[in-house]
């Protein structure tokens, strides 16, 4: 398999076309065209990395063949070679969407600069969308785990207000996910080309927590001896979070309500105004409505924040969330090697998960680390929960059968939802390929039967 960069060559002077093949071919794979059908016959086979095309080409246009490259799905980085009486032709091009432009004679030098200098742009675009789609899977709805009717209520809401601008006051108990829930709403709304900014209001003081979120002018006091830019001024065009808001204080919820209404704030010791476009997405884990008739909070701040209010249930009101999260943990932590017995998982189901998610995950994590085999023990249990009597709500007695059909229900569901891709259902599941593929085998060896779509064999890899 070859891993070089392609390039498409597209001129029709021979001379040119062989020139140009010499000088790259040995760090390039170099393709050559004369006219607009070859080019476009290579474009259509091959994922070209660089197109490199003369303006002229006989009676042919070098400017149609670069607009017709740059509606590709995946389309190449384009440079357009052009004498020197057509440069705002080039200019042109590059207003339409080409990278660069050359002029005749060429500067091979310069060919090879230009070249490796769009490479390495297309390198630097390639690991931002990565980066973008390891967020976008660390943060997305497949990573809010559960099977719990309460759970898909949550999901179903975060699903219909994600794409509007509205404000969402998410509540629950720490450690339910909340921060998780607004990653999500973000991520599936029309800003999460733009930044999601976060905020723990009950971590600083009030007026560090003041200087935070609108930012602060040099001298403004003792410290500042810089300008600071503030989290809304940031969060311009994306979304602010706004964690644990109701531990805000009385003179800060004055100067958020402003915000709330017009989109404006000063940096502190400063008289100028700021005006930002920052969705707000405020969680807490009190009662906000108690928390407005003590006076605690501001009533007009309160239905400003609250358009939506997302509630995320506690996972002791979600007993069946339990034991599909702890087997998600514990396959993430041992890349699917490890599995607990059934007298843990009628201790997990029993145990009220003060922690909630967050207390969960912790415990499946300290487990892995502590037990030596592949099964997880009761002794590999936090003592609290090995202390556990009485059970949750709706937890039924556990038989030896029932992890295995956990386990196997969240990897067809897995399997269906990636068309049996293994790779792509192995990251749905936070496991290696080779781990999906092991308990595959596993499951077959209990006697389970893991299927294929029909016409497709059973072990064949998309």
């Amino acid at each position: 398999m070859n891993l070089q960069p392609t390039i498409l060559i597209v001129d029709d002077e021979k001379h040119t076309r062989d020139g140009l093949r010499r000088l790259l071919e040995n760090d390039y794979d170099v393709y050559v065209a004369a006219d607009v059908a070859g080019a476009t016959d290579v474009l259509d086979r091959e994922q070209v990395d660089v197109l490199l095309t003369d303006l002229r080409l006989g009676n042919e246009d070098g400017m149609s063949l670069i607009d017709r490259a740059l509606k590709m799905p995946r389309p190449p980085t384009c440079i357009m070679m052009t004498a020197y009486g057509s440069v705002d032709v080039a200019v042109e091009a590059m207003k339409r969407g080409a990278y660069d432009f050359v002029t005749k004679p060429l500067n091979l030098d310069k060919v090879e600069m230009l070249i490796a200098r769009a490479m390495q742009g297309r390198k630097l675009e390639q690991e931002n969308r990565a980066l973008r789609q390891q967020v976008d899977e660390r943060y997305g709805l497949e990573n809010i785990w559960g099977d719990s009717a309460a759970l898909h209520e949550v999901l179903d809401t975060i699903r219909q207000v994600a794409p509007s601008s509205a404000n969402v006051l998410i509540e629950g108990e720490s450690g339910t996910g909340k921060e998780l829930a607004a990653h999500a709403i973000h991520n599936l709304s029309r800003r999460n080309k733009a930044k999601f900014v976060a905020v723990h209001c009950a971590a600083l003081s009030p007026q560090l927590l003041e200087s935070e979120l609108f930012g602060h002018e040099k001298g403004a006091f003792t410290g500042a001896v810089a300008q600071r830019i503030g989290r809304f001024e940031l969060a311009n065009g994306g979304t602010i979070f706004l964690d644990e808001i109701s531990e805000m204080s009385p003179q800060l919820q004055a100067k958020l309500l402003r915000v709330t209404q017009d989109g404006r704030f000063q940096r502190v010791g400063s008289n100028t105004e700021i005006h930002t476009n920052a969705r707000i997405l405020a969680a807490t884990n009190r009662h906000m409505e108690e928390e407005v008739k003590k006076g605690r909070f501001r009533e007009d701040l309160f239905y400003r924040l609250n358009v939506v209010e997302l509630n995320i249930p506690p996972l002791r009101e979600r007993p069946e969330d339990i034991l599909p999260l702890g087997s998600s943990f514990i396959a993430e932590f041992t890349q699917g090697r490890a599995r607990f017995s059934s007298s843990v998982a009628d201790l997990l189901v029993r145990y009220s998960w003060p922690g909630n998610v967050r207390e969960l995950r912790n415990a499946m994590e300290r487990a892995t680390l502590l037990s030596r085999g592949e099964m997880i023990l009761p002794e590999h249990l936090p003592s609290r929960a090995r202390a556990a009597t009485h059970p949750s709500t709706a937890a039924e007695p556990m038989d030896p059968q029932r992890l295995e059909e956990i386990e196997r229900h969240a990897i067809i569901q897995a399997l269906l939802k990636h068309s049996f891709n293994r790779t792509e259902t192995a990251k749905a599941l936070g496991i290696s390929r080779r781990a999906l593929i092991y308990k595959l085998q596993r499951l077959r060896e209990l006697g389970y039967e893991i299927g294929s779509p029909p016409g497709r064999p059973e072990d064949a890899e998309p």
